[in-house]
């Protein structure tokens, strides 16, 4: 595994990346002492999250949703007539 200091990680970022990307670890240090290690994501780590709408299809909404309820809360709000 390659050991490359911080000067030389900044000017060749782009290539070292890809290289990583690619299966090839690489270390970074600074002052010739190891700090970082360097190495590609697994494909779990980079899948997209699940995002709404995953379970469209799958939920009916009644078409008076906005409305369930608001007798009830005109009550609460306003008192009993």
């Amino acid at each position: 595994m390659d050991i490359v200091n911080i000067h030389r990680a900044k000017t060749h970022l782009s290539r070292l990346v890809e290289r990583a990307a690619l299966g090839e670890p690489f270390i970074i240090a600074k002052a010739g002492k190891p700090m970082v290690k360097v190495v590609p994501l697994s494909e779990h780590e980079t899948s997209p999250a699940p995002r709404l709408g995953f379970l469209a299809g799958q939920v009916d909404v009644p078409d008076d949703f906005d409305r369930m309820g608001e007798d009830e809360i005109g009550r609460m709000f306003e008192g009993d007539p």
